[in-house]
């Protein structure tokens, strides 16, 4: 299966007077990795969720290879769609290879190739018999991820999916999975509220306003002071650190 596009057409959520997403249009090619980022409360994780229909818009569309999600059942759509969130998911009274290989099993596919699964997350397969309790969050994470790309999911939506664990995982994890997004051509779409990640792994980063795509931009461009007042307050933010990091080393060492 190719990786597969993606449009919102018009799309709007409203809860009650507010509104949380405002009037979307966008356009996202097959094979691309898109990171949406913005400020809390700005609207990326309901406008992802959009996608698999765990949230319905008020008004417009969002299409898959040019077919509308609302059409069909909503459980087939989401075991076409692999999601990722912060809090992990996994299902404690299922053993590592149970949580994996459930997608296929309830859609009634043939059974997941949990150890080949297992090897794409960069784990080791004796693990398959493990609980999830006696994982660590970074595992428990990549298993997380291995169970989302089960089914041949060919979109790929990661919902601050790095947001739950150290510095260090977490830099290990989000370099993987662009390396897993290059290896599988997927699609994918990366909700995080930091820049510095959006900056590294991103073709594309978008940013969200009240609701609103404010900026559209290669790393490059924004790191080069493109995207407007929204973007270059958020590009600041790791400038800043990196600067104030350089300035502590030079410090300490004169």
């Amino acid at each position: 299966m190719p990786a597969q596009s993606l449009r919102f057409d018009a799309v709007s959520k409203a809860y009650g007077e507010t509104l949380a997403v405002d009037g979307v249009d966008l356009s996202i090619a097959a094979g691309s990795f898109v990171a949406l980022v913005g400020a809390s409360g700005s609207g990326k994780s309901t406008l992802l969720k959009t996608i698999n229909r765990l949230i319905a818009p008020t008004a417009g569309r969002v299409l898959i290879d040019g077919v509308d999600v609302a059409d069909g059942p909503a459980p087939a759509l989401r075991r076409r769609i692999g999601y990722v969130f912060q809090s992990i998911g996994l299902f404690p009274h299922m053993s590592v290879a149970e949580n994996i290989g459930i997608g296929p099993r309830i859609a009634g596919d043939p059974p997941a190739n949990v150890a080949r699964l297992l090897d794409l997350v960069d784990l080791p397969r004796e693990i398959a018999t493990r609980m999830p309790e006696a994982l660590s969050g970074g595992q428990r994470q990549r298993v997380a991820i291995a169970r989302a790309l089960a089914p041949g999911a060919k979109l790929l939506l990661l919902d601050e999916a790095f947001g739950a664990l150290d510095p260090v995982t977490r830099d290990a994890l989000g370099t993987e999975i662009r390396a897993l997004h290059d290896r599988l051509e997927l699609t994918t779409i990366l909700v995080t509220h930091d820049m510095a990640e959006a900056l590294l792994l991103a073709d594309r980063v978008l940013v969200m306003q009240a609701g609103r795509i404010v900026a559209d931009a290669t790393p490059a461009a924004l790191l080069n002071g493109g995207g407007g007042e929204a973007a270059q307050a958020l590009v600041a933010v790791p400038r800043h650190q990196a600067d104030r990091l350089r300035t502590l080393a030079q410090e300490r060492t004169a």
